[in-house]
């Protein structure tokens, strides 16, 4: 006979704290520094492989970082998080590699729970990110056969200035106005860039797509899949295999870079809809502010900007998002 959900509860352990933040990306852990340099002694969940990611967040699965300030030389995605995560603990923040699976953001204070744990918060910051999506083909993945991170990426601006994109053919798969941006992007390191697109119609604004289709660098292949992604002997990306998705004609394309700009998914699903989200799921925040539609709860980083996606705006995110806080604390004299 199973447990009801109350007797479940009875076996957590249970803590009381003035904020507890989730995530454990650049908005997570800035939050972290601020609040714990605030002495509300913050409890950080940082999950664990949570949307298929490490804790950490996204920059976990880059290599070279050349675009956070403070590292002239550029640094390793995985070091640069690991550096984070130092500096909140040595200012006093108690992290946790649990996954928050629920909240209950009714009561006062907010509840929060993972699989031993319940979690009693006067105020709660929401800093999970957002996954780029990726298509998932022969070649595409990680690991010895893969050419993720060595030639593949899902973000230009970070990536596309990298030497082994510059003056090199590259490619990106997307409709939408992000693949639009991207690929405008990439145009000024790449020889040639292709957007390939599985239709004959793209879905991004018409001023977009006239600022790619009117780009001499720009050439788009419709109505084409990516069948495979093979590499050279150096074990970075060389080339791609097509499908003519009207004709079944398989072509081979040379790249040196292929970039994903399908889109993202922000990781709201365990919010059940208690706070306010746009038609895309990321957390609406009233402007200039990271304040959601509940008070006390804040949103910081890319689970709330659709728009920059950027570490460096996540930190100050997470730098804004730890202030309120520590504003609605003291305003409640908690």
């Amino acid at each position: 006979m199973g447990m009801t959900k109350g007797e479940v509860e009875l076996e957590l352990e249970r803590m009381r704290v003035a904020t507890c933040i989730v995530g454990s990306g650049p908005a997570a852990h800035t939050a972290a520094i601020y609040t714990a340099r605030a002495e509300l002694k913050p409890t950080l969940f940082e999950g664990w492989m949570t949307n298929g990611i490490s804790p950490g967040g996204q920059l976990t699965t880059t290599t070279d970082v050349e675009n956070f300030p403070g590292f002239p030389q550029g640094i390793m995605g995985m070091e640069l998080t690991e550096k984070w995560k130092e500096q909140s603990l040595r200012f006093g923040t108690r992290i946790f590699t649990e996954t928050v699976l629920r909240l209950d953001l009714s009561v006062k204070p907010f509840r929060l729970y993972t699989d031993t744990k319940q979690v009693d918060a006067d105020s709660v910051i929401i800093a999970t990110g957002a996954v780029a999506k990726r298509l998932d083909f022969p070649g595409a993945g990680e690991g010895e056969d893969g050419l993720w991170n060595k030639g593949i990426s899902a973000c230009a601006v970070c990536d596309g200035a990298a030497p082994i994109f510059r003056n090199r053919a590259l490619a990106v798969i997307g409709g939408g106005d992000s693949a639009m941006e991207e690929a405008n992007f990439l145009s000024k390191y790449g020889s040639k860039v292709y957007i390939i697109h599985r239709r004959d119609v793209f879905r991004a604004s018409k001023i977009m797509q006239k600022r790619a289709l009117d780009n001499p660098k720009i050439e788009v292949i419709w109505n084409t899949d990516v069948l495979k992604a093979f590499g050279n002997e150096r074990g970075l990306l060389s080339g791609l295999n097509l499908r003519n998705t009207v004709t079944g004609e398989v072509s081979v394309l040379e790249v040196s870079g292929l970039f994903f700009a399908i889109g993202h998914e922000p990781a709201t699903k365990f919010l059940e809809g208690q706070v306010e989200l746009d038609s895309d799921g990321y957390i609406v925040t009233k402007p200039g502010t990271t304040q959601t539609s509940i008070p006390g709860v804040f949103a910081a980083g890319d689970v709330q900007d659709k728009k920059w996606r950027q570490a460096i705006t996540a930190a100050g995110t997470g730098c804004m998002a730890a202030l309120e806080a520590e504003h609605f604390l003291q305003e409640r004299e908690v």
